[in-house]
This record gives structure tokens, C-alpha cells and sequence, in this order.
């Protein structure tokens, strides 16, 4: 699984002028399932987001986690992550896995990450979605379990 992480103030997600997504301070999530990819790659995933040092502590250093600062999550399925830009100027996108497998694993993160006590907003898998966000510092952080 990829992921990029972006922490934020704010984000939300729309789809038809309607938000259905959106959190208060914490991070966007873009997800992207690979083929090789399982339940147990969504639960190394979830366990490695929720405990990353990527919130400032009261010194102002990249010292807490986001359970430590009771922060939220919203996930958007991202497809377009594994794109393969080496040859052409058309990405290729036969390394994100089957839309079958990717919306059981997209679905599964979520579930996971509430089961671990994070608070989930999330956009529709394979919905056009307008993504809105306050980059917190910015900080953006890129995860691959590969």
C-alpha cells in the first residue's frame, strides 16, 4: 500500500457540491492499494499512521503521535499513486490493484483505523471528489509498506 499523509487543520471532501468527509485537525490520508497487498498490509499501515511522530510537542518538535493528540483522519482512495510516469507523458496505472481488491482494502483501512480508536471521515471509493485541506506547516509526508 502507498499512502501520503498530509497534516492538516482542516480538510474536507465533496462530491456533487456535498461534503461527505471532513475533519478537524489530524490527517489526510491518500490511499492507494497495490496488487501483492492484504488485510495485514492495511493493519501494519493503520498501526504505522496512527503511531508516526508528526505533530508538534509543546517545544514545537515532530514529537507526538496522532492518537497522542486525539487527532482525526480522513481517507480518500487515491488510485493514481502508483502511477508510472518512466515512459511517455500518459501515466500508466497497472500497479494500483484491481478496483475490487482496492475498495475491500480502502474499506478495511477504515474499519481498522476505527477499531484502533481514530476518528474516520472518508470520501466515496471511485467517486470524482473535490478534496479542500489546510496543510498544516506544511508537512507531507509520503508512506510506502513495500
Amino acid at each position: 500500500m502507498k499512502a501520503l499523509l498530509q497534516r492538516v487543520s482542516e480538510a474536507s471532501v465533496r462530491i456533487d457540491q456535498q461534503i461527505v468527509g471532513e475533519i478537524g485537525p489530524g490527517l489526510l490520508v491518500l490511499l492507494c492499494a497495490e496488487p501483492d497487498d492484504t488485510e495485514e498490509t492495511s493493519e501494519r499501515l493503520v498501526r504505522k499512521i496512527s503511531a508516526l511522530r508528526i505533530f508538534s510537542d509543546e517545544a514545537n518538535k515532530m514529537n507526538l503521535s496522532l492518537s497522542e493528540i486525539c487527532g482525526e483522519l480522513l481517507v480518500i482512495s487515491q488510485f493514481t499513486l502508483a502511477a508510472d510516469t518512466r515512459r511517455g507523458n500518459r501515466p500508466s496505472f497497472t500497479g494500483a490493484a484491481p478496483p475490487k481488491q482496492a475498495q475491500h482494502l480502502y474499506e478495511d483501512f477504515i474499519l481498522r483505523a476505527r477499531q484502533v480508536g481514530l476518528v474516520v471521515a472518508s470520501g466515496v471509493f471511485g467517486a470524482n471528489m473535490q478534496v479542500s485541506l489546510i496543510n498544516d506547516g506544511p508537512v507531507t509526508i509520503p508512506i510506502s509498506l513495500r
